[in-house]
Order: structure tokens, then sequence, then C-alpha cells
């Protein structure tokens, strides 16, 4: 039976062989033999592949996406907790008010309804900083509440209204036809602007806003820059604005292409997205 645990299920081998699971359980302990090491192996080699960042219920994802093996939430928890596997904190969020001085505010459309029932009806936007020496990096990013699909994202080392555009240009440029698209953002001075306001109205788009000084209304966005920065910026010794560029690229890449959300049905945004085309 230890022979060909590998290949078949421990349920298949007692009633081919006529014996309890208890029994053949009792019989591993006796010979100090770990009922659960192969699995261990598995769980450290997701956890490992991943650089040690996730916890049990996104590394239950992974085993699932990358080895077909579905595992219950509390045993991957278990194992981990027994080999002493950990993810990495999330820094706690600090929100800043956004400032709208001279600017035109939208009326909250949104309403914190972060579900849409198909692509392109529902886009959240903002824009996140991250400190490089004595330098500042900004990105602006849009995500597809639909499947959480970063549509389109810039970055610059100037946070003015050309960052927020040029994200648009980039997103409209993949979209064409977004008539009826309600685009959600907090109350910055960039969404606030003439420009911006100019621009969505004229491609068909409704613009929605936060409430003021409220980061809840936007909390999705705000959850991706979290998962970014904690993920794909803080564990490593950043040195440069071009290291800082390419691994938000790299993350973003790996959120949208081979990161499973448990919202998804365990699937990608980008699965996600496909399995409705399909």
């Amino acid at each position: 039976m230890k022979k060909a645990a590998g290949e078949y299920t421990i349920s298949e081998l007692c009633k081919l062989f006529g014996v309890s699971r208890s029994g053949y359980y009792a019989y591993l302990k006796r010979q100090g033999i770990d009922r659960d090491q192969s699995m261990k192996d598995l769980v450290q080699a997701v956890y490992k592949k991943y650089h040690c960042k996730y916890g049990y219920r996104q590394i239950q994802l992974f085993l699932l996406q990358d080895y077909g093996v579905w595992v219950n939430h509390k045993k991957v928890l278990r194992l981990m907790q027994e080999m002493g596997l950990r993810s990495r904190i999330r820094r706690k969020y600090r929100y800043h008010l956004a400032s709208s001085v001279g600017g035109r505010v939208a009326q909250n459309i949104l309403q914190r309804n972060f579900k849409a029932d198909v692509p392109n009806q529902k886009w959240v936007t903002d824009v996140t900083q991250y400190r490089v020496a004595d330098t500042w990096l900004y990105l602006s990013a849009i995500k597809d509440l639909f499947n959480n699909e970063i549509v389109a994202y810039h970055m610059d080392v100037r946070n003015d209204n050309q960052l927020v555009l040029r994200t648009f240009e980039k997103a409209f440029e993949k979209t064409k036809d977004v008539t009826g698209l309600i685009v959600h953002s907090d109350q910055g001075f960039q969404y606030t602007s003439y420009a911006y306001h100019d621009m969505l109205p004229k491609v068909g788009a409704q613009i929605s806003m936060s409430r003021r000084g409220n980061c809840y209304d936007n909390a999705s966005m705000e959850s991706f820059f979290s998962h970014l920065k904690t993920e794909g910026l803080y564990p490593y010794d950043i040195r440069s604005i071009d290291e800082a560029q390419r691994r938000i690229e790299e993350y973003i890449d790996f959120y949208n292409e081979n990161r499973p959300q448990r919202k998804l049905k365990k699937l990608t945004p980008v699965e996600f997205r496909r399995q409705l085309v399909a």
C-alpha cells in the first residue's frame, strides 16, 4: 500500500486490500511514517515557488492551479503550521485625503457595488506611490470589476494629470467601445480636472467618485495596490526606479495571468474573462 499510495487514494487502496483507514494509519504511526509527507512536500514546493509570500488560502489555490490537487484549506493551514511556513504579513495601508481644490466632483454612482456582470461595465481607478531612495514613482492603474483584471496602467516620476490621462489612452486603445461604462475614482486632483471630465463623456463613459475622504468607496482598487506592494515590491531590496518599474510590470502580468482568485471561481482574471468568451 505504501508503494501504491502515490498513484491511488488511500480509500481505494484500503478497499482493495480489505483494511480499514484507521488501521492503515495506525500502522504508519507505528513505523514512524508521516502520512502527510507527500502533501507537505507539495505545499512546501508551492510555498517556495511563489517566494514564501502566501498564506494557506492562496497556497490552496496554487495547489489546484499548478498540480490539479484540491486540498481542504484547513488541512493546508495545519500542514503549514507543522512546517513553520507563514505568509508575509500585509502592511496596513494608510489612506490619504485626496485634494480636489478647483476641480469638478461627480456623484457616487458605484455606491460600493463592486460586482459587474460583463467586462467593461465598471472600472475602478486610482494612483499610488512607491519611494525609491529620494525619488517617488507613481502608478496609475485601471481595474475591471468583472474579473479584477488590470486593463491598463502607466508609471512616471511625476504625479500630474498626464499620468492618469495616459493610462486611459492605453485602456481605450485596447477597448474601443466603452459606451455606458462606469469609471469610479476618488476625488484626487487628476480625477476632478477639466481634462478628465472632458475625456470620459466623449467616449460614452460615466464618471463616478467616492465621497470626500471615504477610502472604502474605492476599496477594490486599494486592495489591488495593497497586494502589489506586499507581494511585488516590499519583499525585494529595490535600489532604482527602473527596477521598481520592472517589478511592478512583472507583478501586474502575474496578477492578471497566473494568480488565481477565490472570488473568480479559483481562476485567474484572464482565465475568467476567456471562460466567458468560450
